[in-house]
């Protein structure tokens, strides 16, 4: 058997479609009065959809609405962007990034399957070496206090760091380094004895037979890339009277249906939601785990709500013929939507960097009665920037008494910014929803027409 022919195949081969016809990218801001547009033309292949919404979801862009064709061999996109004031990108070096990193000229990392671009790493700012924690357990008031301690008792410092909750389950990135060398931690008995502590904290199996996982790597990763990625592989979007949580407001449930175009053979999604920065890149994000495939799409979100439509079909070529197939993706769609949805306040703390910081801030948050929901910890320089998503222990509103309190025990040191998350006070009207038929129409009636 070991002589049997086998042809030879170039590694090459699989590039040479992107030398022949490498991507066009277009930034037009001549077009349309109140947004940039991002046009961009490429060779299709498997991931490009997520690529280029995850570089303009990195460079905190809004994206208001887009118009995506991927059918066949060819890929093309149009993106609606504008800055965070509501403002067309006129940014030089924005720009100039953009057609870098999604140009002929763009190179990738690629980590895991998950592709980031050098300049923009993921939130982490010329930190040099580090070790990256990813950890997944039951949350309870108080753990991200608890694994700062341990970390900051094994002599390690946190310079970067994510935070989800959802449905009772936490889910962390952080990134940390030796708080004497500010080299990354690699000694394998270290390693152990820092992995063996965080399970300890974590805890074994819960209730509903889930295991906590923790893991380390010495490479970059997309933060909010593997976060889905974690929480999709925990099920968390599986959802028991025990454990379904209660602080979203109504008018935060998406509407998604899934339907069937016959006549073209696509399965068709639909997510109609409040609109929030960063929704396509985490619906197109969980469209990939779940192995689909986008051929075609219509995002809109001109007004308060957003109108989202894909035209998809699992990798090998199927559409979701069974409502078990259908009710799985409205379920890990309403996942998706969710887990950056957090009602209450948040607390913006910005502070001189130094060992233990995190711990410090935690800690003092676990005693004022206050549970974490959501948090971001980013260095830049010596300074240290924290925003925390809070509510109180029993996923109440925060009392204003315990802010001021707060206030007087950490103000002497940090900045503090408190800001209420804007709830919805209604449900969405038919007339609040924003429209697709701008640019394609109606995708749906078009195919069928």
């Amino acid at each position: 058997m070991d002589n049997v022919y086998r042809p030879y195949f170039d590694p090459e081969y699989e590039n040479l479609s992107l030398r022949i016809n490498p991507p066009r990218v277009c930034i037009d801001n001549s077009t349309c009065k109140d947004s940039t547009l991002v046009k961009v033309d490429s060779v299709n292949k498997p991931g490009i959809l997520l690529e280029v919404v995850q570089v303009l979801t990195d460079l905190d862009l809004i994206i208001t609405k887009a118009y995506i064709s991927s059918d066949g061999g060819w890929f093309m996109d149009v993106f609606h962007v504008t800055d965070q004031q509501g403002n067309k990108v006129t940014d030089t070096k924005t720009i100039e990034h953009i057609e870098m990193a999604l140009g002929p000229k763009g190179h990738s990392v690629t980590t895991d399957g998950v592709k980031t671009w050098p300049g923009k790493r993921v939130g982490v700012h010329s930190i040099g070496d580090h070790t990256a924690i990813e950890l997944i357990g039951r949350d309870r008031p108080g753990l991200l206090s608890e694994i700062s301690a341990v970390l900051t008792d094994l002599h390690c410092n946190v310079v970067s760091a994510e935070v989800w909750t959802h449905n009772m389950r936490l889910a962390c990135v952080l990134y940390v380094n030796d708080d004497t060398t500010c080299r990354a931690v690699d000694d394998p008995i270290r390693l152990s004895a820092m992995e063996e502590q965080l399970k300890n904290l974590l805890g074994g199996r819960d209730d509903g037979g889930k295991a906590a996982r923790t893991n380390f790597s010495m490479g970059f990763t997309h933060m909010d890339r593997r976060l889905h990625q974690m929480m999709f592989a925990d099920r968390d979007y599986e959802i028991d009277v025990v454990t379904k949580d209660t602080d979203y407001a109504p008018s935060f449930q998406p509407i998604i249906t899934v339907d069937r175009c016959e006549d073209k053979g696509y399965s068709v999604v639909n997510v109609r939601c409040k609109d929030r920065p960063k929704l396509l890149f985490d619906i197109v994000c969980t469209l990939t785990d779940m192995q689909y495939v986008v051929f075609h799409a219509s995002i809109s979100s001109d007004g308060p709500y957003a109108l989202q439509e894909y035209y998809i079909r699992h990798m090998d070529g199927c559409i979701l013929d069974t409502e078990g197939e259908k009710e799985r993706v409205v379920k890990c769609l309403e996942a998706a939507v969710r887990r950056r949805v957090c009602e209450g306040l948040s607390l913006e703390l910005c502070a001189r960097d130094r060992v233990g910081l995190l711990s410090e801030v935690t800690r003092i948050l676990r005693e004022n009665g206050l549970s974490v929901r959501r948090a971001g910890v980013t260095t830049v320089g010596e300074q240290a920037m924290n925003v925390f998503y809070v509510r109180d222990a029993s996923g109440n509103a925060v009392d204003m008494k315990t802010i001021e309190a707060l206030r007087k025990e950490i103000g002497h040191t940090m900045m503090l910014n408190v800001k209420k998350v804007p709830a919805n006070a209604k449900e969405p009207e038919s007339s609040g929803w924003a429209k697709t038929s701008f640019f394609f129409g109606s995708l749906f009636e078009r195919f069928l027409a």
